[in-house]
């Protein structure tokens, strides 16, 4: 039996669909409130269990019979005041699936993140070789997944037979306008600025199919960064704006811009009780110019990445 948490998320739900089109029954877990996807909703091969990753009682029920584990289940958030909450899920949770995964003689898939990972060196991109230095500033969200990361390898060290995936940004059409999906919201309403950072991003579709891969290759004890191409924001904004028959953002928000503007917001969200659009870990995170290496997936597993602008269009075209 193939258990996979986070199943009602935005990668979660994609996973189990590829799976149960294999023809592979699934139990998944979720929350009491969780809401089950449309697209894996009324699936006679998924059993949905509901349990808390950090309630140990309600999980050892649902590992009887499981021989593999998906982990995907995470809580991200890049605001500061959800550092408890991050810290309770990302770190805790995962250590509770560990054991539980050790007891059980489970073969485990952990979904960290290119959060976990460690900057670039002189300008060379991201491997799986960097790992992530403490900084004491550094956002809580890339701080619970290292974390996170590190009791996976705690339980490797313990005779745990488990691989790493640290996918950059996912993007997908099934996200609508929440998580990632907010970008395209921003453009689409007309956001005027972009900011002279760069990231990584990848087709959740490549996401799934990378971990089905290396779930079911002889490989345990190593990590592989998923993510299709590097792109500048810029030039990311600018494909959505053209997706979307939009103007594209024209006028560079500056470092100092960006630090006014997550103060204000922080101020206003004060008297308002609305979370700010901008935290001070988004700001800096927007400037920053990450580019991560994908060969490694690539010469281990053979696939093949949907492109960049491929995926753009596609999500454009449902959204609209």
């Amino acid at each position: 039996m193939i258990l996979v948490t986070g199943g009602t998320g935005f990668l979660g739900s994609e996973l189990i669909k590829q799976l149960t089109d294999k023809g592979l029954a699934v139990r998944a877990l979720k929350r009491e409130q969780s809401k089950i996807p449309a697209l894996i909703a009324n699936n006679n091969l998924v059993e949905w269990f509901v349990a808390d990753i950090n309630e140990p009682s309600d999980l050892e029920d649902a590992f009887e019979g499981v021989t593999k584990v998906f982990h995907c289940a995470a809580f991200v958030s890049l605001s500061s005041k959800d550092k408890k909450r991050l810290f309770h899920v990302n770190i805790d949770g995962t250590s509770n699936i560990i054991n539980l995964c050790i007891e059980n003689n489970c073969r485990l898939l952990h979904v960290s993140s290119v959060a976990a990972l460690g900057n670039a060196k002189k300008g060379n991109q991201i491997t799986e070789r960097d790992f992530w230095e403490y900084d004491a500033k550094a956002h809580a969200y890339g701080l619970s997944k290292y974390e996170g990361e590190m009791e996976v390898w705690r339980g490797i060290n313990e005779g745990l037979n488990a691989v790493i995936v640290n996918p950059s940004v996912i993007i997908g059409k099934n996200a609508g306008f929440e998580g990632s999906g907010a970008i395209f919201k921003l453009i689409k309403d007309g956001f005027a600025y972009y900011t002279d950072g760069a990231s990584g991003f990848v087709a959740v579709e490549d996401v799934a199919r990378a971990m089905i891969l290396l779930m079911d290759a002889e490989i345990a004890g190593e990590r592989y960064i998923i993510s299709s191409e590097n792109i500048h924001y810029k030039d990311l904004f600018k494909e959505i704006a053209v997706g979307f028959d939009a103007e594209p953002p024209k006028k560079e928000a500056k470092p100092w811009m960006l630090g006014i503007a997550w103060r204000a917001l922080k101020l206003a969200s004060v008297f308002t009780g609305k979370e700010p659009a901008i935290t001070k870990d988004t700001a800096k995170s927007s400037v920053t110019l990450s580019y991560y290496n994908n060969n490694k997936v690539i010469e281990q597993t053979g696939i093949s990445f949907k492109p960049l602008a491929q995926s753009i269009k596609e999500i454009t075209q449902f959204l609209k």
